[in-house]
C-alpha cells in the first residue's frame, strides 16, 4: 500500500473513533468471516479492537452518511482490502448516493454485491425483490440469527415409522401420498448476504485466502 493512503487511513480511523466510541462490534460468520452492519455514519463506523478487519463483510443497505464519512469509509475499505482479505459491499438502491459514489472501485480485494434489478454498479449482482432484500434486512433487525437467514431450504421430513405414526397414517397410505402433502414454507433467506459468504467460502476453498 502507499504511504499516502496509510496516512489517509490512520486520519480517516482515528476521526471516526473519535466520534464513535461506542460503534458495534462485528459479529461472526464463521470461517474467518465477520460482518458489520451500518445504518448511520459516522455513528456505526466499522471498528475492530484486533487491528485490521480481515476478511469481511460490510453492509451498507439502507445506510446514511454524511460527507466526511463517506471518504473515510473509502479509506476504511483501502486500508483493510485486498486479495487476501477481501471486504464484499453489500448495497441496494437505498444506501445513501454520496455513500455508494464514494466506494473506491477497482481498490485490490473489494467486492461490491447488489440487487441486480438495482442496475447498480455491481462486481455480483443478485437476483432479489426489492421487497424480498427488504424483509431479510429487517429479520435480522428483528433478531434472526444471521446463519438462520443464509440456508435456501428447510429440513425434509424421514418417511420412517416415527414421522408416519406423528402423522397418524397407516401402514396402507401410499408414499406419493405423503409425498403431495405440502411441505414446510421456504425460508427467508438474505440473498445477498449470502452470495457474499458463499463467495468467501470458494475463496477458501480455492486457498485463496
Amino acid at each position: 500500500m502507499k504511504l499516502p493512503n496509510l496516512f489517509l487511513a490512520a486520519a480517516a480511523l482515528a476521526t471516526c473513533a473519535q466520534a464513535t466510541p461506542a460503534a458495534a462490534p462485528p459479529r461472526d460468520l464463521g470461517l474467518g468471516l465477520s460482518y458489520y452492519r451500518v445504518h448511520e455514519l459516522p455513528r456505526d463506523f466499522p471498528a475492530s479492537a484486533k487491528g485490521p478487519a480481515g476478511p469481511c463483510v460490510l453492509d451498507l443497505r439502507f445506510a446514511t452518511a454524511d460527507e466526511p464519512s463517506c471518504a473515510a469509509v473509502a479509506a476504511w475499505i483501502r486500508f483493510n482490502s485486498s486479495a487476501h482479505t477481501p471486504v464484499f459491499v453489500l448495497e441496494n438502491p437505498s444506501t445513501s448516493p454520496a455513500l455508494v459514489a464514494a466506494l473506491p472501485a477497482g481498490s485490490p480485494g473489494l467486492v461490491i454485491v447488489a440487487p441486480r434489478s438495482a442496475k447498480l454498479a455491481a462486481d455480483v449482482a443478485v437476483a432479489v425483490s426489492a421487497e424480498t432484500d427488504r424483509k431479510a434486512y429487517d429479520a435480522a433487525e428483528k433478531g434472526a440469527t444471521l446463519d438462520s437467514l443464509l440456508h435456501d431450504y428447510p429440513e425434509k421430513p424421514r418417511l420412517d415409522e416415527a414421522y408416519l405414526e406423528k402423522e397418524h397414517l397407516s401402514d396402507s397410505e401410499e408414499l406419493d401420498d405423503i409425498a403431495e402433502r405440502p411441505g414446510p414454507p421456504m425460508p427467508l433467506v438474505d440473498a445477498l448476504l449470502q452470495r457474499a459468504v458463499q463467495l468467501h467460502r470458494g475463496l477458501l476453498a480455492l486457498k485463496r485466502l
